[in-house]
This record gives structure tokens, sequence and C-alpha cells, in this order.
């Protein structure tokens, strides 16, 4: 018999190692808290007698308003006449327009029959037969929900945004992961492009580009490219250094390296830069149909203006739809790369052939169209769902906003939530001296990073009081913590029961995705409904928009973490729950990291949506700046929400220390 050792006992597992956070604190936490404390203790009485008072100094500030406007007047009077926009800024909109009317129009050309059996048959031949069903479905509900001209117009927007974010992402992505000077040097400037303010930018891009479909492409591409640069770089700085090594011992090629190792390797965060990026373009439809994009986005944007929920919702299905469609299509083109052939299908759907057959039949079915005279959907097979969903949500504020037995309504629980959470995060901040928020975004930032990182964290911070605008910015991060709080909690933990069973992450992934591309404007006016007006309707908005990517984030890095390592685990006695914490967790902190910084920086990009719905603060000044046409204003508070990002990035996010220990 063999004598093998007793399986380990509960909490045996790593017996005698430190925690991260254990050895962290016994090597580097101790020194760096003493060293700021002797700082604090020299410097704060110095501070406090030069500049008494908690809030920022006025003398420290700086009035942007001068140069600001002078910018502004500069552009408006040299838009037609000045070389940059007249032969490159006028090139660059020009083949932008050009490319997105080609699409429409070939579109319009092969006509709802042509486009719907070309969509349908492309899904199956890369998706296969379930995912061309629910593309078929997608594309007959969005027709008979009287969207098809919509439909083809955001349709078209959103390829061309698509391409050229995915594009431009990608190249980000593979600079950054190659490079890890210029991963440091572009990431401040992800942050940058995917935290500040849609609303932010809009005013000096339309005083560019003028209102129209350029401006909404590049508004669009500035959102939608850095999560793709994001998981590109995460997926090549991740790939398996053994796999590096054998490739490099073979005589391999930098170049080589990269195409058949690094790449190949990187596949699955290639996917999900794709998909993420998706959503988020969809997710702009509505907000680029503000300045001049037509489509669904501008349906939505108009039956809200006139709080017609069931309108919006019509023009919002075929939005959700389209990202449905796009997002299993192009994941299951990735699925199959690489893949041999019997894998990829029958013969008859492989190669040139299928897609002749492909381009043969939607052919045939445009000509069928044309020649029954219906090119566009037919008027009289639809049906309008405004009047049912607006009765469903006159009820459910009848029924849910209060009297509730036992557990309230949700006026209930927005007023606990404000006067429980937000009301003391936001006086706690308020009431906090500057320098006492300089002091403890410098300790955490110091404690998981190095120097460098704090050094920057306090300077974002500096900025926002040098920028005039600290009191809202401390009203905006109390928003900003409860939000985020909030979304970590549920999409961590979401995220570990979905990478623990296939079949709930199944039901889950179209929840997601209705959650992340349904228009934040469309259940704005039920959230406002239900929970009133004021910073609770905001929290909740940006819960619900930055869930879905914390969530999708949490599965595919647990799912990634090496299967032996787990097994290894199991062997030795651990229980399910001491290889989650012990094996799946830490092996996946790059990951989890990953999906701790999209969340802040989502619930960051929906603070504009609080200023809509009583936030107030930096959201409220980004919406008057829009409205007004003031770019001191506007573009000041997107600049404090930028100046918000960085720090919380970098008091999240762990540096990464030199291996001789300089910088530490």
């Amino acid at each position: 018999m063999s004598t093998a050792a007793p399986p380990t006992t509960p909490g045996a597992l790593g017996a005698g190692k430190l925690s991260p956070i254990q050895g962290l604190l016994r090597r580097r936490g101790l020194a760096k808290l003493l060293l700021l404390a002797v700082a604090a203790a020299v410097l704060v009485p110095l501070v406090r007698s030069a500049w008494p008072g908690a809030s920022w100094p006025g003398a420290l500030t700086v009035d942007l308003s001068g140069p600001l406007d002078h910018a502004s007047n500069w552009i408006i009077d040299n838009r037609d006449s000045h070389w940059l926009f007249v032969y490159v800024l006028g090139h660059l909109s020009n083949a932008v327009v050009l490319s997105v009317r080609g699409v429409y129009l070939l579109l319009l050309a092969l006509g709802w029959t042509g486009v719907t059996a070309g969509v349908t048959l492309l899904a199956w031949r890369v998706a296969g037969l379930r995912i061309a069903a629910v593309a078929l479905v997608s594309f007959l509900v969005s027709g008979a929900l009287g969207m098809w001209v919509p439909t083809m117009q955001t349709l078209a927007l959103m390829i061309v945004a698509v391409l050229a974010s995915v594009v431009v992402g990608a190249l980000l992505g593979l600079a950054a992961g190659l490079s890890p000077r210029l991963f440091k040097i572009l990431r401040p400037v992800l942050d940058t492009m995917q935290v500040l303010p849609a609303f932010a930018y809009l005013l000096p891009v339309v005083m560019i580009f003028g209102i129209g479909v350029p401006a909404a492409l590049l508004a669009t591409v500035i959102y939608a490219a850095p999560p793709m640069a994001r998981l590109t770089a995460l997926g090549l700085r991740g790939a398996d250094a053994g796999v590096l090594e054998a490739v490099s011992s073979l005589g391999a090629t930098g170049r080589q390296r990269l195409l058949t190792a690094r790449l190949p390797l990187a596949r699955k965060e290639l996917l999900l830069g794709v998909n993420q990026t998706i959503m988020m373009a969809l997710s702009m439809a509505v907000i680029a149909s503000m300045i001049g994009a037509a489509g669904l986005g501008d349906r939505v944007y108009q039956a809200l203006a006139s709080v017609d929920v069931g309108a919006a919702l019509a023009a919002a299905v075929p939005i959700v739809l389209l990202a449905i469609v796009m997002d299993r299509t192009t994941a299951a083109a990735g699925e199959k790369l690489g893949a041999t052939p019997a894998a990829a299908g029958p013969r008859l759907l492989r190669g040139w052939p299928a897609w002749a057959g492909i381009a043969v039949i939607t052919a045939v079915a445009a000509l069928v169209g044309r020649l029954a005279g219906s090119t566009i959907w037919p008027a009289g097979a639809t049906f309008a769902i405004a009047r049912p969903v607006n009765d469903a949500k006159e009820w459910m504020v009848n029924h849910l906003y209060s009297g509730v037995p036992v557990v309230g309504g949700t006026a209930d629980w927005a007023a606990h939530f404000t006067n429980w959470v937000l009301n003391p995060l936001r006086d706690g901040l308020t009431a906090l001296p500057w320098y006492g928020v300089l002091l403890i975004v410098a300790a955490l930032a110091w404690l998981i990073g190095t120097w460098r990182t704090a050094l920057t964290a306090v300077l974002a911070m500096a900025a926002i009081g040098v920028l005039g605008v600290w009191k809202p910015s401390m009203d905006t991060l109390s928003q900003v913590l409860a939000a985020l709080a909030l979304t970590l909690v549920l999409g961590i933990g979401v995220g570990i029961l979905a990478a623990g069973s296939k079949r709930f992450e199944a039901v889950l992934r179209p929840v997601l995705d209705v959650m992340q591309t349904m228009p934040q404007f469309v259940y704005l006016i039920p959230v406002v409904a239900l929970f009133a007006v004021g910073r609770a309707p905001a929290a909740a908005a940006a819960v619900v928009y930055a869930l879905p990517a914390v969530i999708r984030i949490t599965t595919q890095g647990l799912r990634q973490v090496d299967p032996g390592a787990m097994e290894s685990a199991r062997s030795l006695g651990a229980t399910r729950w001491q290889t989650l914490l012990q094996v799946q967790l830490p092996l996946a902190r790059p990951a989890l990291l990953l999906a701790v910084n999209q969340g802040v920086v989502l619930v960051l990009a929906v603070v504009i949506i609080g200023g809509l719905v009583g936030g107030g603060a930096l959201g409220y000044d980004v919406v008057t700046g829009l409205a007004t046409g003031n770019l001191a204003i506007g573009l000041v508070a997107g600049v404090a929400i930028v100046c918000l990002g960085l720090m919380l990035d970098r008091v999240t996010q762990p540096t990464e220390r030199r291996t001789t220990g300089k910088g530490a």
C-alpha cells in the first residue's frame, strides 16, 4: 500500500507562508507609513500657517476661462481657412463621411431582404446555426418595430466606428504590450480617453468638425478604443514565458515570436477587447445623436425629450439586438481562428465556395425584394410597443415607489442610501482639510506602488484644486466611491459564480449585453421615476453601466487560471472555497485589477448622467458647459473628472517595481 500523506486540513493550504498583504506590510508598509508620518508632522503645521482653512486656498487656483475662451474663438475664426482644418482635418472628415455613407447606401441597395439574408448567412458561416437564428430574429424584430431605416443608419456608423476603434486600440495595445516604457506612457492617455466624459469633449469636437457624422464617429472612437488597447496589452504582457522561451530557442525573430506565439496566446483577450469595443461603441449611439448622428440614437433622444419611455425603448431594443449579433458573430469567428478543418464545419461551409454562395444568395434575396417593390420594411408589418411599455412604467411607479409592506418602496431605499452612505461620504470628504486628502492619497498610492505612483496621484488631486473645483470634486468623489464599491462587490461576486458555472454564464450573458448596450438615457427615466431625482439614481445608473464589464473580466480571468495549479490544490485536499481564495483569485490578480480599473473608468463615465438627474457636482458643470457652449466650465469639469480617474487608478493599481529595488 502507498503511504501517501493525509490531506491537509482546512486552512492548511499555504500554511507557513505570508499573504501578499502581510508581506507588503512587513517589508515596506511600516517604513513608508513612518516616513509619511514624519513628513506630515513637518509639513502640515507649515501649510496650515500659510493657508488656513479646510478648502483649497484661492491663492493656489488658476483661472483658465480666458485662455479657453481665446482657444474657442480661434477655432471658430480659423475653421474655414487654416491649413490644419482645410488640408488635414477636412480630408479626415470627408473620408469618414464617404465611408459611412458608402456603407449606408450599400445597406439600402440590398434592401431589408438582402441585409437580413446576408447577415443571417454570414452568422451561419462563422458562428453556426444558433447564432444565425439570433441574427435573423434580431433584424426581423428591428423591422417589425418600425425601426428599419434608423437601424441601417446606426449599423453603417457602427461598422465604420468599430473597425476604426479596433484598429486604433489594437495598435496602441500592441505598442504597450511590447514595450513596458510605452505602456507606462500610454496608460494615462488611455485613462483620459475613457474617463473624460463625452459631453466634455463633444464641444471642442463639434467646434472642429461641426455637427454631423465625423464628430459623432470621433467621439465614439475616443470612447470605444481604450478597452481594446488595454486588453490587447494585457494579453501580450501575460503570454506564457515558457512558450516564448521555447519559440526563441528555435531561432524565431521578434516578428515571428509575435505572430506565432504572442498573438495566438492572447487570442481570448483580443476577442474580449473586440467585445468590449462593440458594446461601448453602441452605448455611444444616443450621445452621438446629440451632435448630428442620425439613426436609433436620435430616435431614443427625441423620444426621451418628450418623456416617452415606450418610444425610446422601441428604438433602444434594436441597439441591444445589434450588439448581441455583432458580439456573438465576432466571438465565434475568433474562436474558429486556427481551428482544424474538421472543427470548422462541413466542407461546403469552408473557403471561397462558402463566401461565393453567401454573396449569390444575398444578391438574389436583394433582387427579389426589389422586384416585390419593398426595399424598406413594409409599414403594414409593424407593431407599436410604446403604449404597453408606458403603462408598465406607470404601474411600477404606482406600486413600487412607496408603501410596499416590510421592505418599503424604492423611494425609501434611495433615501436610506443617500442618508447612510452618500451624505456621510460627501460630508467627510468635504470636511477633510485639502492637505489631509493629499496625504491620504499619497499614503494609499505609495503603499501599493512606488513614490512615482504616489507623486502622480497627488499631482492629479492637486490639479483639481488648482482648477478651482475642489468642493464639487469631493462631492463627485463620494458618489464615485459609493457606486464603485457596490459595483465591485456585485461584479466580482457574480463573476465568481459565472466562472464556476458555464450554464449560469450562458444565462447571464444576454442580460449583460442588454445592461451594457442599453443606452443610459433609456433606463434613466424609469430609474428617476422609481428613485426620484437626486444622487441615488445617479449611483444606480453608474452601477448598471459598469457592472457588466467587471463581471465579464472577472469571469474571464478566473477561467484563464492554470488548471494544473487548481488540480494540485484539490489533490492536497483543499476545499472549493480554499481553492478559490488561495489559488484562483491570486493567480487571476491581473484580470481582477483590470476589472477594478474598468469599474473606475466606467463609473466615472456615467458621472455625467448623474448631472442630468440631480447628482450635481462635476457632472452638472459638464452638462452646463455643453448646453451653454462654455468651453471653460465644461472642459475644466471634464479635466477634473479625468484627474479623479487618474488618482483612483493609481491608488487601486499596484505598480511593478524594478528587481533591483530602485524606486520602491
